[in-house]
């Protein structure tokens, strides 16, 4: 910590990403750790228009930044103060993006240790109710002036910076600002434990808000290594520094394998349906196969979307699939094409067939609509997958019954399994979707040697 300098900054902005937003003015305080030895600050012209929101906040208009230096202007001098200085903010992430950026745009390249003063308050003053600067300082009895103006929460931060230096018994600052510290990484508001305790594992981990909401689901094949991935890099986008700025808290669940990891993946997302989960959410069944009786006693199938009213024989993912497959039942148990409708996306009721002329038998028809959903329900294969546990006293298991994940756990390695119906009993239920479906199987083919057949099943 000797002569080690600091830089205090704040920034007001347009918006809330540096990719799509600019600085409208900015703060830097030069800190010796016991005195402030500069001083810098002034308005910066955008060269975009500042919302009326951010306005509202900040008080800072077209007007007052109309006659300020654009960035590039004062990129130099910015660029001067920052080197080889730790730079510190209340919630260091967001100023140190946009400064990172712009100087980058104004065409230097530049980085720096940084500290966050939310995650130095969090350590050396633990417990109080808010970490924000204006709750903060009025629970530490720090002055705060001109607030949401870069000056005057630059200033709030310097004395918050110097108190916590007094405060800072266990040497938690000289920590933190290591190249090597997690610190120099971890989202302000995570407490550090939370990431410390997970294991090198395969297995799900769990992003929760400030309220103890999931607002992330992952798998990982080594859950430490993935989640310390969420948070290195210097992406910019408003989507990752709002997603960083909300989490709170992590906890996780080791996995056996990274299948059965994939698999409550999925499961965790459909039920929880978390903020920032983007990528499976595309995989949500949307479209099914409807079996429906006519006024004359014919028995229709039909694509459809899915509909809370209606129960289905089969969902998908895509109508493609959909059409697909009943295009396919409909060759093979030899169905009059008249009686199989597919209905388009946008069409929420099933149609009804007009063509009366030359109908086949009833009895035959029904009988072949009949034989083509209990082939559809019931002459998918029934097995398990035994794998390796979590440990040497334990052996992984996932059911699958016609056709259908049904769930999975584990099996104690001094059980003997018998008949593959019996992994049953050591499996908790889950809900499946075509998508999990899609995943088991590609295992099962690749893998055939931890695929047990169940005969008892087999028709």
């Amino acid at each position: 910590m000797k002569n080690t300098e600091y830089a205090i900054v704040d920034i007001e902005t347009t918006g809330g990403n540096a990719s799509g937003s600019r600085i409208t003015e900015i703060a830097i305080i030069i800190h010796d750790g016991k005195n402030v030895l500069d001083r810098y600050e002034t308005l910066v012209n955008p060269e975009k228009d500042i919302p009326l929101s951010i306005f509202g906040l900040t008080g800072i208009n077209n007007e007052m930044v109309a006659n300020a230096p654009i960035f590039d202007d004062i990129s130099e001098k910015v660029l001067e103060m920052l080197t080889d200085r730790i730079f510190v903010a209340h919630n260091v992430n967001f100023d140190y993006s946009f400064v990172r950026h712009q100087l980058e745009q104004a065409g230097f390249k530049w980085t720096a240790r940084k500290l966050c003063t939310v995650r130095a308050a969090r350590k050396i003053k633990p417990g109080l109710a808010s970490y924000s600067l204006g709750k903060l300082c009025h629970s530490l009895n720090i002055p705060l002036e001109n607030q949401h103006r870069a000056g005057g929460d630059a200033d709030a931060t310097a004395i918050l910076f110097s108190q916590l230096l007094e405060w800072d018994d266990e040497g938690e600052i000289a920590k933190m600002i290591k190249m090597t510290s997690q610190d120099q990484r971890l989202p302000p508001n995570l407490p550090p434990d939370d990431f410390n305790n997970l294991p090198e594992k395969p297995g799900v981990y769990y992003f929760y808000n400030q309220v103890k909401k999931v607002i992330y689901v992952g798998k990982a094949i080594n859950l430490k290594k993935r989640v310390a991935s969420h948070f290195s890099g210097h992406k910019i986008n408003s989507q990752r520094q709002h997603f960083l700025r909300d989490i709170h808290g992590i906890s996780f669940e080791v996995c056996a394998t990274e299948l059965m990891a994939l698999l409550l993946e999925c499961t965790e997302i459909k039920q929880l349906w978390p903020t920032y989960n983007r990528a499976l959410k595309r995989f949500e069944a949307r479209f099914g196969i409807y079996q429906y009786e006519a006024r004359n006693g014919y028995k229709y199938l039909a694509v459809g979307k899915l509909s809370k009213f209606q129960t289905c024989i089969h969902e998908f993912n895509s109508l493609y699939n959909a059409i697909n497959l009943l295009r396919g039942l409909s060759e093979r148990f030899e169905i009059d094409q008249r009686f199989c409708k597919y209905a388009r996306p946008e069409e929420g009721e099933l149609p009804q067939n007009n063509d009366l002329k030359n109908l086949p038998d009833i009895v035959l028809h029904n009988e072949q609509v009949d034989n083509a959903i209990d082939f559809l329900l019931n002459n998918r294969p029934t097995f398990a997958i035994i794998d390796k546990g979590r440990s040497k006293d334990e052996r992984s298991c996932i059911w699958i019954e016609k056709g259908h994940f049904y769930g999975m756990g584990y099996i104690p390695s001094d059980i003997s399994i018998h008949d593959p119906s019996e992994v049953k009993n050591y499996t908790e239920p889950y809900k499946s979707n075509q998508y999990i479906e899609h995943l088991i199987f590609a295992f099962a083919e690749k893998h055939p040697g931890k695929v047990f057949f169940n005969k008892q099943f087999q028709n």
